[in-house]
């Protein structure tokens, strides 16, 4: 049975009605398995905010040890600021943000009655009206069939050889150790291994289909000795450079926005990463992508389902060394966190994710009094400008910690969670946030092209999704890896093989309308706008298959003789 201690101080009231419990004579007494429970339960919140660090944990430490001191941040402040172009200090910060909430407040009350588009319920819930989406032109609806027609057939393996003489990404695979040995036919391997672990086949299943020209051994030694994830990010690098210097995606925008959103890769159950995501229904990790509202993916985390993929928006785009540099992100409903928002400002990063549960969200006001003739039922708090200002240093300690490389953005945002509100850190991004995310809000009820190009460029990388997993068809779509670096590089594998074929595409594409320009086709910009590179019509995957009917096999025999 549990054993009953005598309680020594009173119980919070949170834990009286769990650890409490009366003895047969009537004496209160502590439930001892149950006040366990609950202080662990108050150590893990703890942890999980920072409010708690563990000395010498990787996870658990005390991050503001990782900070860099504000002697050193504060020489960089200025020169940081103008590069951004947002205030040095915190009396201007509050200045300016304040005046950016009451004049987006005012041009949004001014503009309801002309909106058309919102209405506000005395409830203070804004419902938007659906708008339908356009109809793709007979003329764009032709010019896609005879792109169709027109690509060639070609298998995954060609497509990667092609793009490696294009834009030379091998280039960055070698042996990690200067102690390894080199190998014979590098860019052959490296770009038969590239198709083994991208498409998921594994090294056993794909050194049975390149008939004995290379073996399981040296696919998986490759991989092993002369691939990291480090050197994958690179090579991917060079074919998002390149893609950046084409024409036609510029026809689908202007490289100066991503959407971020995660989809779900099954794993092994018996997985330290692996876990039950109730979202996506089912074990495994997820591949978190940030995709150019140009249909290139610029880079991917593979995380664990338990994690609030929020975080990780931020990372992605300051991980992101290619050419295209994207200032704006959209993201579905996991972008929505109110420390992502501040600390998205500081890094000059506009994050406006699409809004679809308007329950969710609270609007703030710049001051307490404010009064307006038709939008007034929308905010229900004031932001809290002094504690802004109170602890600007520490946030910019912080966004200078981060953008030294001391501590990442994720790791950071992941103490800044729903377990931190007593976190002072956490509170201050939280108001700053308010504020931003308020502003972007009253953008998005007044504005239907900025509610159109956040649906659009989220679509985007929702078909991404879908796309790259196109290509992970071997081993039924199951990372077999247990090994969190591996899975990492899985991702990124799977990545390289998608930008490949998405590059291959709109080279092909633009040879195509090349011709039909020359055969006297009026092809418009609006109708290359509605084009794609997410096409596979044309994409042989398992490569070919042999009919020799004339070759007359042994025959069989029936008999089996075996002695009773």
């Amino acid at each position: 049975g549990a054993t009953i201690v005598k309680l020594n101080a009173a119980g919070t009231k949170l834990w009286s009605k769990t650890v409490l419990q009366k003895d047969a004579e009537g004496r209160e007494r502590i439930h001892r398995r149950h006040f366990e429970v609950c202080v662990f339960s108050a150590l893990a919140n703890e942890l999980r905010s920072g409010d708690v660090a563990v000395v010498g944990a990787e996870q658990f430490a005390d991050y503001r040890d990782q900070l860099l001191p504000w002697s050193e941040c504060e020489p960089l402040v200025p020169e940081y600021c103008r590069q951004l172009g947002i205030p040095a200090t915190a009396r201007e910060l509050v200045n300016v943000m304040h005046g950016r909430l009451s004049q987006t407040s005012l041009l949004t009350d001014q503009g309801y009655l002309e909106n058309g588009q919102v209405v506000i319920g005395d409830d203070g819930i804004p419902v938007l009206k659906r708008h339908k989406a356009k109809e793709a032109t007979s003329s764009a609806k032709a010019l896609e069939t005879a792109i169709l027609q027109r690509m060639r057939e070609r298998s995954v393996i060609e497509i990667l050889c092609d793009t490696s003489h294009w834009t030379g990404w091998t280039r960055h695979f070698g042996p990690l150790s200067g102690s390894d040995a080199k190998i014979d036919q590098p860019t052959a391997r490296y770009i038969a291994t590239s198709f083994t672990y991208g498409c998921n086949l594994g090294p056993a299943q794909a050194a049975r289909h390149f008939r004995g020209a290379i073996t399981a051994h040296m696919l998986s030694f490759v991989n092993r000795r002369h691939i990291d994830a480090n050197k994958l990010a690179a090579a991917c690098r060079d074919i998002i450079n390149s893609y950046a210097g084409l024409q036609l995606p510029k026809f689908w925008g202007d490289s100066k926005s991503a959407a971020a959103d995660g989809t779900k890769y099954d794993l092994y159950d018996e997985n330290l990463l692996a876990s039950y995501h109730i979202r996506y229904g089912g074990s495994g990790g997820i591949a978190y992508h940030h995709v150019s509202d140009t249909y290139i993916a610029l880079f991917s985390h593979f995380i664990p389902c338990g994690v609030w993929e929020a975080v990780y928006i931020i990372d992605g785009l300051l991980k992101n060394t290619s050419d295209i540099q994207p200032d704006t992100v959209h993201a579905d409903t996991q972008g929505q966190s109110l420390p992502v928002f501040g600390l998205s400002y500081f890094f000059g990063i506009k994050l406006m994710p699409r809004i679809r549960n308007w329950h969710d969200y609270s609007f703030y006001s710049a001051n307490d009094d404010d009064r307006f003739e038709h939008i007034g039922a929308l905010f229900k708090q004031t932001i809290d400008w002094d504690l802004i200002e109170a602890h600007w240093k520490d946030l910019m300690q912080v966004v200078l910690s981060i953008k030294a490389g001391k501590i990442a953005a994720s790791t950071l945002l992941r103490k800044l969670g729903n377990y931190s509100r007593k976190n002072r850190l956490y509170n201050a991004f939280k108001e700053l946030g308010a504020a931003v995310r308020t502003i972007f809000l009253l953008q998005y009820i007044s504005d239907r092209e900025l509610r159109e190009k956040i649906t659009a460029t989220t679509n985007k990388v929702e078909s991404y999704n879908g796309y790259a997993k196109f290509f992970f068809f071997g081993g039924e779509g199951v990372i077999a890896e247990n090994d969190p670096v591996e899975q990492e590089k899985a991702v990124k594998y799977n990545d390289l093989v998608a930008n490949a074929v998405i590059f291959y595409n709109v080279v092909e594409q633009t040879k195509i309308i090349r011709k039909l320009i020359k055969e006297g086709w009026k092809v418009t910009k609006e109708d290359v706008a509605v084009l794609s590179p997410y096409i596979t019509s044309h994409v042989k995957r398992f490569g070919d298959y042999l009919i020799e009917a004339e070759i007359i096999p042994d025959p069989y025999e029936g008999d089996l003789p075996i002695a009773a």
